[in-house]
């Protein structure tokens, strides 16, 4: 059969062609959107009076009865119709005839795809926001569990300062909730209505743009049927909030490799997660963690693909715009698997509490707690520092930690230190003693518990 658009042309299609340009392949995806902005559509044209109200009805008939047959799995989409806009019309005109040529009436692909995209991110966009939502939340239970547990902090991955793991792993979900934030802020910039704007340049019929808008709940519409039509920044923003989310799954994903490992043994992750090896039985590989890991680069990929791609495009359309969509979908799909993965995974690993305090007994992170005692004595905090700096060396000189050293081991080093150090020294009034905001000190933890747990309401 012709194309829908082959009056012009007088060979046919070359096939290879047909192959390189069809989108059918991907863009079936689009299918239920297209079909939602084919039915605005067609409602504003018979309200308007551009066709008459009794063919409005038919097509929304046919319209409905092709979306339907879709759901069931009953259409075999043809890359001889290159795109899903062309093959659903397509179906239209098989379903109720010639009237069905009608419903392209006032439009074009070229506002018809954009349409198309921007009623599936925000779909997807406030799809990916509930399940960010059940990743807090399986945060938040393991925060609840373990605010008096004490593990050491780390900088350089060195040593540095016993915090709480509730405050740690809390500091994933702020950035979970950042997250959130660039995602809703997002969505002004998606729940614009580009139908109506034509290939480049708008239309003679007497359309309402606005009446599209609203039954397509969209906010607003394009001011420029140019932008409208060439317009993808709504899909570099959404690729690249996408890939910070990804970023911040990677960073915890990196942090429950390291902690499952046999080194540090600060948590066991559920067996569900994890797989073992075709030749060393006595493995259990973090998998999923790695996984994510490595999918964060692959969204990264397609941020960098699309920018790529539209770098050097004059307006209006141009053809490149079809690569638009596979590192979209790509994106969308990755970003959701994680979270369905990442939510049950941290809610379900075990925390190990006696191994991450027994870590902190046996390092020197409590050193700056004697600074700060030396400090509240009257000692310059340069010369509290030179002090302490020197009692660790000679502590790890005779293989011993700070609780280790005696009163007359400390006196050395100056005679401010009196019995109550070891009180300072204690690993968990280390932790408890920073009560500034946001600081790792219980009434601190238990406060930001209680905000995180008002975000998620």
């Amino acid at each position: 059969m012709s194309k829908l658009w082959g009056g012009r042309f007088a060979k046919e299609t070359n096939q290879l062609v047909e192959e390189l340009t069809a989108s059918i392949g991907f863009d079936h995806k689009l299918a239920k959107e297209d079909i939602e902005g084919s039915l605005a559509h067609v409602q504003m044209l018979g309200e308007q009076g551009i066709i008459s109200e009794e063919d409005a009805d038919k097509i929304k008939q046919g319209l409905k009865a092709i979306e339907k047959k879709i759901e069931n799995g009953e259409v075999e989409f043809s890359v001889q119709h290159e795109d899903i806009h062309m093959n659903i019309e397509k179906l239209l005109i098989d379903e109720i005839g010639p009237i069905g040529g009608k419903l392209h009436t006032g439009r074009s692909r070229n506002d018809q795809v954009a349409t198309d995209m921007h009623l599936y991110l925000k779909r997807k966009i406030e799809e990916i926001i509930g399940l960010v939502e059940d990743t807090q939340q399986g945060i938040l239970n393991q925060a609840k569990d373990n605010a008096d547990t004490i593990l050491p902090g780390y900088t350089h991955l060195q040593r540095a300062q016993p915090v709480s793991f509730a405050h740690h792993i809390l500091a994933y979900f702020w950035m979970l909730e950042r997250d959130k934030e660039r995602l809703n802020d997002s969505l002004k910039r998606v729940n614009i209505s580009p139908l109506g704007a034509g290939a480049l340049a708008g239309t003679t019929f007497p359309i309402n743009r606005e009446r599209t808008a609203e039954l397509l709940g969209f906010d607003n519409i394009y001011q420029n049927s140019m932008d409208a039509v060439s317009d993808r920044d709504f899909i570099v923003e959404f690729l690249s909030n996408a890939s910070i989310m990804m970023m911040h799954i990677s960073r915890l994903s990196e942090e429950m490799v390291i902690w499952s490992s046999q080194e540090f043994q600060f948590i066991e992750l559920d067996d569900s997660f994890c797989t073992g090896s075709s030749i060393m039985p006595q493995k259990k590989n973090p998998d999923v963690p790695e996984l994510l890991r490595a999918k964060t680069g692959r969204v990264y990929g397609d941020l960098f693909g699309l920018l790529t791609v539209l770098k050097g495009l004059p307006l209006a359309y141009n053809k490149d715009m079809q690569e638009d969509k596979e590192g979209m979908f790509d994106t969308v799909e990755t970003l959701e698997g994680s979270l369905k993965l990442l939510a049950p995974m941290i809610d379900t690993m075990t925390v190990k509490k006696d191994n991450m305090k027994q870590a902190v007994k046996e390092d020197f992170s409590n050193a700056t707690d004697i600074a700060d005692y030396l400090v509240n004595k009257g000692l310059p905090f340069r010369e509290a520092h030179e002090i302490i700096g020197k009692i660790v060396l000679y502590a790890i000189q005779q293989n011993k930690y700070l609780l280790g050293l005696s009163m007359e081991e400390f006196n050395q080093f100056s005679p401010l230190f009196t019995e109550d150090i070891y009180k300072v020294l204690n690993p968990e009034n280390v932790m408890n003693a920073r009560e500034s905001a946001g600081g790792t000190g219980k009434v601190q933890v238990l406060e930001q518990i209680k905000q995180a747990e008002e975000r998620l309401l």
